[in-house]
């Protein structure tokens, strides 16, 4: 049993699975979970009662086995390749490819969805939108056949091409306004108004604003 990232919705169900299953993560993401999971939970609480209902009794479990870059399992007949490829959309990202047809990215991408930018600060500021855009490119290029998005519909590589020229988009916009001398917040309410007018059908535009504030701040840093 593995999962794309620590994030509760992804992997805090990993419970169900100890003593029953090998739990494989790459050594990223126990340290990620060691040291962000207990703050995520309580946020995660906080969302809606119901959300705190579903995460009642949860409990964070390490891994049975830990990988550094890569990873390999037969799965009998069918062979799963774990890569970590953070940071991106978190500090340890990994992806599940079987048997070269078949990508699994977590949240790298979603499907109709404005790209969940977990930019927190102080408490986490680990996204990293530029090589988010490096990772897609490579993930693009492995031209799977069918790719699993941590949110939405199952689609193809054009899933993966539609949310990295969204972050092109995003990246460029910040630079272009970052250099004309506007702060992040200017620059979040300029791009926000247009990134909802081009991408009409996308869902949860409320995570432009922390892209572009997650973009803003790598610039200035950068």
């Amino acid at each position: 049993m593995t999962v794309t990232h620590f994030h509760p919705e992804h992997g805090f169900g990993a419970q169900a699975f100890k003593g029953a299953a090998t739990i494989v993560y790459n050594r990223g993401q126990r340290e990620e979970l060691h040291r962000k999971g207990s703050a995520y939970i309580d946020m995660f609480r906080g969302m809606s009662p119901a959300i705190a209902a579903e995460l009642e009794g949860v409990e964070l479990v390490d891994p049975d086995l830990v990988y550094e870059d890569r990873a390999e399992i037969d799965l009998g007949g069918r062979t799963a390749v774990l890569r970590t490829v953070g940071p991106a959309h978190t500090a340890s990202d990994q992806t599940v490819l079987i048997d070269d047809r078949v990508l699994f990215g977590g949240d790298l991408f979603e499907t109709r969805i404005f790209p969940i930018t977990p930019y927190f600060p102080p408490y986490d500021i680990d996204v990293d939108g530029p090589r988010w855009i490096t990772v897609l490119d490579q993930l693009a290029s492995l031209d799977a056949e069918i790719v699993v998005p941590g949110h939405g519909e199952v689609a193809d590589t054009s899933l993966i091409r539609d949310v990295r020229d969204y972050l092109t988009y995003i990246r460029d916009e910040v630079e272009r306004l970052r250099t004309g001398g506007a702060s992040a917040d200017e620059a979040s309410a300029t791009i926000d108004k247009a990134a909802r007018e081009r991408w009409s059908t996308w869902e949860h535009p409320e995570w432009i604003g922390l892209a572009v504030q997650a973009f803003h701040a790598a610039g200035s840093t950068g």
